[in-house]
């Protein structure tokens, strides 16, 4: 298994552990999920995953604008 560092602000990072709280996992078994759903679907256009990552997680992305 490989390990990648990502900065974001603490903002984002309090925002992040909260959702992944809410349902159950670590912040870093969301992210790992969210990644894997990505990376795991090589053939849908760049587009499609976009459309879906957006789709899927539109109340993460609420609440880290507000």
């Amino acid at each position: 298994m490989r390990t990648y560092q990502v900065n974001i602000s603490e903002e984002a990072a309090r925002q992040l552990e909260t959702i992944a709280k809410e349902q159950g996992v670590s912040a870093e078994d969301f992210v790992r999920r969210v990644t894997e759903e990505i990376v795991n679907q090589p053939k849908l256009a760049f587009e499609e995953v976009a459309d879906l990552v957006l789709a899927k997680n539109q109340e993460l992305y609420r609440r880290l604008a507000t």
